[in-house]
């Protein structure tokens, strides 16, 4: 990537690392990668405004009742479930405006809570303590992913659950033709590595079920 003044004034927004370098570019956005811990993210001047943001997701038709979208969650409730106390009580983070998630775990005698910045915005809830955590398709739009993820990691209890679903980035030659990156609400993408990372900040090593589930314990 030819445009250096946006590497040199961005760091890292997971790690703060400043060695970053320039993995792919398109018509749209720039794309950086850090060297530390391989987190690729779209440099800030290429962000949405919060309401260009909420009008996207405006356009996002997930239907509670709708057995695919089920189907697709259950990728992380099922194995979330096999780890679970009974009556356990959670945070389904990022819910956006039609929770599905937390009503497959209700189902099975679980409590959740609900918050989403847009849709189900209650910062109390940020201040509880949970047996488990839910993040699925949202780790990809934080603007500061580790000042989130170091706080939802906060209010999980010993022995919780931190239960992640997003696509994971492959190679510089699979990014170009990678249909995740189109979406202009992603702006940071994770690889093994980056969970590695995370892994290794938190002392709990991450367990990958599938190709876009990521499990930690606490």
């Amino acid at each position: 990537m030819a445009n250096n003044s946006i590497q040199d004034s961005e760091n890292c927004p997971l790690c703060a690392g400043a060695d970053v370098v320039g993995y792919h570019r398109d018509q749209r956005r720039a794309y950086l990668q850090c060297s530390a811990c391989r987190l690729v993210f779209v440099p800030t001047s290429f962000h949405l405004s919060a309401d260009q943001e909420k009008a996207e997701y405006d356009l996002h038709q997930n239907d509670p009742q709708d057995l695919g979208y089920r189907s697709f969650l259950n990728r992380l409730a099922q194995p979330l479930l096999e780890r679970l106390n009974p009556k356990s009580q959670g945070l389904d983070f990022g819910s956006g405006p039609g929770p599905c998630l937390s009503l497959i775990l209700e189902e099975q005698g679980h409590t959740v809570a609900l918050y989403d910045l847009y849709y189900a915005s209650h910062p109390e809830l940020l201040e509880s303590q949970y047996d488990f955590i839910t993040a699925t398709e949202v780790v990809e739009h934080l603007v500061q992913p580790l000042l989130e993820l170091e706080r939802l990691w906060s209010l999980l209890k010993p022995g919780g659950q931190l239960g992640i679903m997003t696509k994971l980035v492959a190679s510089p030659e699979k990014f170009v033709n990678w249909h995740y990156k189109s979406d202009p609400t992603h702006i940071s993408f994770f690889s093994v590595a980056t969970f590695e990372y995370l892994g290794q900040r938190w002392g709990s090593a991450p367990e990958f079920i599938g190709a876009d589930v990521i499990l930690f314990e606490k």
